[in-house]
């Protein structure tokens, strides 16, 4: 029983940890994180498959850790799709590495290896190189921002010609 709860452990614990020579921003500041942000592009996976106009809202919980509400429209359906979830620091408040959840104990990792000096943009990795998000707080990036994120993450072994762009063409509701 000792060895299942420690593999289980270990498990879980390898789903918050950050892709092999990627590093975390330093100096983080969640306050300015906080709010809204557009999902720009993305690598697919089955939880967005075919969403477009993504965005995601973080905000203070009362227990020091982040709400996160997700949301999407679904063309298919012709509905949107949200999911909301939480967040926690993984080790100090001023590393960009957190764990969310939208599933009970189950976490991910949430790491943050580029960041606008001004929190306009972001490059966000999971814990695998199957996952990666650039975010931004309006609806588009200039091509010159989506081309130096996008060289950072094939520096850091990610296949960028599998990202997908997400369009942005709903009011926002």
């Amino acid at each position: 029983m000792k060895t299942l709860c420690t593999l289980l452990a270990l498990l879980l614990a390898g789903c918050t940890s950050i892709p092999e020579g990627a590093t975390p921003v330093s100096n983080f500041q969640l306050d300015r994180y906080l709010g809204k942000w557009y999902e720009i592009a993305r690598l697919d996976h089955s939880f967005e498959r075919g969403l477009s106009d993504v965005s995601a809202v973080y905000g203070m919980r009362a227990d020091g850790g982040v709400s996160v509400l997700n949301r999407g429209y679904d063309p298919a359906k012709g509905d949107w799709k949200a999911a909301e979830g939480k967040a926690f620091f993984i080790d100090s408040p001023s590393t960009g590495s957190l764990k969310v959840s939208f599933f009970g104990p189950f976490y991910g990792g949430y790491h943050i290896v580029a960041l606008d000096p001004d929190y306009r943009w972001s490059l966000v990795l999971g814990p695998s190189r199957d996952y990666l998000w650039i975010l931004a707080r309006e609806r588009q990036l200039p091509k010159a921002v989506m081309e130096q994120l996008e060289g950072k993450a094939r520096q850091l072994g990610f296949d960028t010609d599998k990202l997908i762009r997400v369009s942005h063409e709903r009011p926002d509701a």
